[in-house]
């Protein structure tokens, strides 16, 4: 049985779709801190959870016989800077609860890190898997502790957690959760809803992003790679292309004409300033064979389409 913590989540919503497709919807059990929303399968289980809550925790695994964790609740990089104390008591006290809870129960365990770990003295381009991590904010802390403590209780106790370094993850089934990277979302809805959009970074601002099919994708095949081929245990490096925010909207423009971005850096651009332009993903391809899909034209081509689709479909009773 499987535990997805932040189900409600952007990465959630899909990976708790392809998990159910992948093993059955009864062999999942779904929490977050609300009530589901109407992404979740029909028939996979939900149990409202704090990660916080240690007690809760234990409890949901001993009841469900869990024997596997997807973590993905957190606190993304710009509500962890409005936030900085509740980003960490989620960020590492949360992962701390599920990492006692599976050394007690010998639990597999996956839990997603961030390029928020770089930093200033992170080389701009191409940053590796041993590259320096000075993170500048609260988020990119908590990410670097967690990774340390992955690879502490992987090391002490032999817990089988696996982990990936993501980019800013673009996706059309759930809204953007608070994230820098958010405005590539926002961009391609406002695009077809208003035909304008103003961007919260610069137009020249470049970092590494990922389409959600990929991130998906990321996880699965992570999680199905025999452990003796795992040879990173804090988070290794993904990626799927890098683009700057000029470039994002000129491919939008390709499709929507009439679009119009224009650009008004907020405190984010500062976050975004501090991440690398682009990342070396080279031992995730050498150690369990990671290769994304998508490229920047079918990813806009495809997220054009669904949310399209989605704005046009007519609402349930309700939604209204």
């Amino acid at each position: 049985m499987i535990l997805i913590t932040g189900s409600n989540g952007q990465v959630g919503v899909d990976l708790t779709k392809a998990l159910s497709d992948l093993h059955g919807g009864d062999c999942l059990l779904a929490s977050d801190l609300t009530q589901p929303n109407s992404h979740l399968p029909s028939d996979v289980a939900f149990e409202p959870l704090d990660v916080r809550d240690s007690l809760r925790l234990g409890e949901l695994l001993d009841r469900y016989a869990i024997d596997t964790i997807y973590h993905l609740a957190g606190i993304l990089s710009a509500n962890g800077e409005r936030q900085p104390d509740l980003c960490w008591d989620v960020n590492v006290g949360g992962l701390m609860n599920v990492l006692n809870a599976s050394r007690l129960r010998k639990l597999r365990v996956f839990w997603p890190s961030s390029i928020a770990v770089f930093g200033p003295r992170t080389p701009r381009h191409d940053a590796n898997q041993t590259a320096q991590t000075d993170p500048k904010t609260m988020y990119g802390i908590t990410k670097v502790s967690g990774e340390q403590l992955s690879q502490y209780h992987a090391d002490h106790f032999g817990i089988d957690i696996r982990g990936l370094r993501f980019p800013g993850i673009i996706s059309y089934s759930a809204p953007p959760g608070g994230g820098t990277t958010d405005y590539a979302v926002d961009m391609f809805t406002s695009a077809i809803k208003t035909g304008a959009y103003t961007c919260f970074v610069s137009e020249e601002t470049r970092l590494p992003m990922m389409y959600m099919p990929d991130a998906v994708k990321s996880v699965l095949d992570l999680m199905s790679a025999p452990s003796e081929d795992i040879s990173v245990r804090t988070s290794y490096n993904v990626t799927g292309f890098s683009f700057s925010a000029g470039e994002l909207a000129s491919a939008i423009q390709a499709s929507i004409p009439g679009f119009e971005c224009t650009f008004e850096p907020d405190f984010r651009q500062a976050i975004a300033d501090s991440w690398p332009c682009s990342v070396d993903d080279g031992i995730a391809r050498r150690d369990w064979h990671w290769a994304p899909d998508y490229d920047l034209t079918s990813m806009v081509k495809d997220m054009l389409s669904h949310i399209t689709d989605a704005l046009e479909a007519p609402k349930s009773t309700s939604e209204l």
